[in-house]
């Protein structure tokens, strides 16, 4: 499922703007392992990009969509709310020139950054010259505030306002969606409090109608091989740039689509890592945006879970996997074939932390997601006048314990965008013992995609 940026909006500000089950999540695991996830938007210029054009977009940025904190609500079952960041991380101008052999490394760097919710330093913005003359620019945002398609509307915001060469302005620009302080906090928390109180009633009448709805099991990891590695490990990265022609050929030769081709490509991958055996049946968890033009929500996207059959040897059928994705999405929207899990999030969202922490003890994190962007680089691509040669989203998983990683079984991210000319693929293998050098993804990835008939160039 393709997620994109809405449109520019003219509606009224947000009033009281509350966090949605999902932000809520992302806040409560934020506090258990603090910036372990980071979306990142990224660019490559072939020429020097002037740093007044960084300073301008920083300073619309700071005045955003993006720019925002959590505030409490201080009232049992009433749910925080988004207020206006009172602060932001300074723009990170690094003057050393990066070499075509560290650009992944200098991408995958800019993930490291120390974000608080509270105040709403929850992004920053850095750039760095390259050895042959061009520029690296990224973008690194906290998952608590924005999902993908947040991230492509906020930065799409900012750049059309400093291309029309207006100034930075929280009333006029995207940033107006945020929301504002009630008026009479107690009365409207008594009221969020007593519709949240019926909210939890209702979802857990539904969790215990839909209890007997299952969704796609995921794979046990296998606990075998254990390799060595340092206390804190990097997942191995790859770019990948891959012809849309000849992306769009091969997936219509297999019967299915551009979307249809990534998520085989993303199981495929898994399969060929050793992580599932022969005749497995993989899930993939395929993000499906929700947003909608003027949506003031940080995070709106839901997963689509479907299961792929894996046979060793042999492509993954395209039309099964269109078939899977639709079955999912129309699942999705009737409450009777929705699990009951997805029922609970009212009730998730009034639990305390050490419940959470207890519950965090078995969590799982996917062991296939694969993200379609679309052609989001189209959008975000031109800094007045300045257009990018390759624009990059993607999730960055950071360096941490690699018992960490194998407790909570990530397995592949994939990551799909273009410009309507070039595929950008984006790749981390987070397995320590299926995935442990950029070097071994590299040569399995392309691998999966010489089988496809694809041919990558590597960044």
């Amino acid at each position: 499922m393709t997620l994109t940026a809405p449109a520019a909006t003219t509606l009224a500000p947000a009033a009281v703007n509350r966090l949605t089950a999902d932000d809520d999540l992302f806040l409560k695991l934020h506090s258990l392992y603090g910036n372990a996830l980071v979306n990142q938007l990224a660019w490559r210029f072939d020429e020097p990009l002037p740093h007044p054009v960084l300073t301008r977009l920083h300073a619309h940025l700071a005045q955003g969509f993006l720019a925002r904190r959590v505030h409490p609500a201080r009232l049992p079952f009433a749910r925080p709310y988004w207020l206006p960041a009172t602060d932001s991380l300074p723009l990170d101008l690094d003057t050393a020139p990066v070499a075509e052999a560290e650009i992944l490394d200098w991408f995958f760097d800019r993930g490291r950054v120390d974000f608080d919710p509270a105040t709403g330093r929850v992004w920053q913005l850095s750039a760095a010259p390259t050895v042959s003359g061009g520029t690296l620019v990224s973008l690194v945002t906290s998952h608590v505030v924005s999902d993908g398609g947040a991230v492509l509307f906020a930065v799409g915001d900012a750049l059309a306002r400093l291309a029309a060469h207006e100034q930075p302005d929280r009333a006029t620009s995207s940033g107006h969606l945020v929301g504002t302080a009630p008026r009479n906090p107690l009365r409207v928390n008594l009221s969020d409090a007593a519709g949240q109180t019926r909210a939890i009633a209702r979802g857990i009448r539904a969790a215990i109608a839909s209890r007997t709805v299952t969704e796609p099991a995921r794979n046990p990891r296998p606990p075998l091989p254990e390799l060595p590695h340092p206390a804190r490990w990097a997942p191995a990265d790859l770019v990948a740039q891959i012809d849309l022609d000849q992306w769009e050929t091969v997936a219509r030769r297999h019967h299915g689509t551009t979307n249809g081709l990534l998520i085989a490509v993303g199981a495929g991958l898994l399969g060929r890592s050793g992580r599932v055996g022969d005749a497995a049946e993989i899930r993939v968890d395929v993000p499906h945006s929700l947003r909608v033009p003027g949506d003031p929500r940080a995070n709106a996207t839901t997963g689509l879970p479907i299961a792929l059959t894996y046979r060793a040897g042999e492509p993954i059928d395209l039309a099964v996997v269109r078939t899977a994705v639709k079955q999912a999405a129309t699942a999705y929207r009737d409450p009777a074939t929705t699990p009951a899990l997805q029922h609970l999030q009212p009730l998730q969202m009034v639990l305390p932390q050490a419940v959470l922490r207890w519950f965090a003890r078995t969590a799982k994190a996917p062991e296939c997601l694969c993200t379609n962007l679309g052609e989001s680089a189209l959008g975000v691509a031109d800094f007045a006048g300045h257009r990018a040669t390759a624009v990059l989203m993607r999730p960055v998983v950071c360096a941490n314990d690699p018992a960490m990683f194998r407790r909570v079984e990530v397995g592949v991210n994939l990551s799909f965008s273009t410009d309507g000319h070039t595929v950008t693929l984006a790749v981390t293998g987070a397995d320590p013992d299926r995935f442990p050098t950029r070097a071994s993804l590299r040569e399995q990835l392309t691998a999966e995609l010489a089988s496809w008939d694809l041919r990558p160039h590597y960044w």
